[in-house]
């Protein structure tokens, strides 16, 4: 039975990534912070990618690793270079010394344009240490994930429900449900020649990726309000909204300085040239059903 270790396994994306590794039966070892709930299927290891000792026992008698831990967003940004680059560094010395030959690391599409923020510029660096590794590494770049129990494309949702969707200037940006984006890094697992040393771009069915005005219309017809509309904001008003969300969340905030950065960047649409396989994987949401299947899961919950 394939084993496999999984970082970030209790946040957005790991948690879906965990479902579907257990839906094929996968045995798991997961790294958490916090002591975690009891499942079938699934050893929690009590660590941190800054624990070493911690990752040799999570990747200790298996198969793959999926990295998938990591800090997308913070008011300091000096943390991002411990978080994205020294674990990501950690986590492959563990991962040479067990002999764990499969890795398979969540990168961002943000890495592509390292310039624009620390944030891609430390997933940028991090790529370049999973390339080095001599591991058999596979790098996934995802675009904007979104899907029941997101947080980020929340506010846009309750924005929708009021008629106007703030969103940066002009620019495009592909999307990926999560439930698909947890498929293919399961999917990549299997040592297969033709993923080995590969960078892909994963998206949903549409390739050529969404305006923001198409954004904001997808996502007011998934709450109800077909006539939502999209409100640029000029760079101005996104850093001074920066600098009030630190104001009023601190460390909370969801909009940072360097988070704008990257926003204002016009082209975040995924490299065709980067499609994972078709015979591995295929995307099954496309945008409209992806977003109102979210805007569901969001009222069940009282979220929205």
């Amino acid at each position: 039975m394939t084993k496999i270790a999984i970082t970030g396994a209790t946040g957005f994306v790991g948690q879906a990534t965990l479902d579907v590794a257990l839906h094929k039966a996968f045995k798991v070892r997961a790294l958490t912070r916090r002591p975690a709930a009891p499942r079938d299927g699934v050893e929690w290891v009590s660590g941190a990618l800054d624990d070493q000792a911690s990752l040799n026992e999570l990747v200790q008698g298996c198969d793959a690793v999926i990295h998938i831990a990591g800090l997308t967003n913070t008011p300091n940004v000096g943390r991002f270079e411990a978080a994205n680059v020294t674990g990501t560094a950690n986590l492959i010395e563990a991962a040479k010394k067990a002999g764990v030959a499969r890795f398979v690391f969540v990168s961002s599409l943000a890495a592509r344009e390292p310039s624009l923020s620390q944030y891609g510029a430390s997933k940028a660096r991090a790529e370049a240490l999973v390339e080095a590794s001599g591991l058999h590494w596979t790098i996934v770049r995802p675009p904007g994930v979104y899907g029941p129990g997101d947080k980020d494309y929340l506010d846009l949702f309750k924005a929708a429900k009021l008629g106007v969707v703030p969103v940066p200037p002009e620019g495009a940006s592909s999307l990926i449900h999560v439930e698909d984006l947890a498929r293919l890094l399961v999917a990549l697992v299997p040592v297969d020649p033709k993923t080995k040393g590969q960078t892909y771009e994963p998206w949903d069915d549409n390739a050529y990726g969404y305006t923001h005005k198409d954004l904001a219309k997808l996502i007011g017809e998934a709450v109800g309000n077909p006539n939502a509309v999209a409100a640029p904001l000029p760079p101005a008003v996104m850093q001074l909204g920066a600098k009030l969300d630190g104001f009023l969340r601190g460390g909370k905030a969801k909009l940072t300085e360097d988070r704008v950065g990257y926003m204002l960047h016009k082209d975040w649409v995924c490299d065709l040239r980067r499609a994972p396989p078709i015979s591995i994987w295929q995307a099954v949401w496309d945008g409209e059903a992806g977003m109102k299947m979210t805007a569901q899961w969001y009222k069940e919950k009282g979220w929205l």
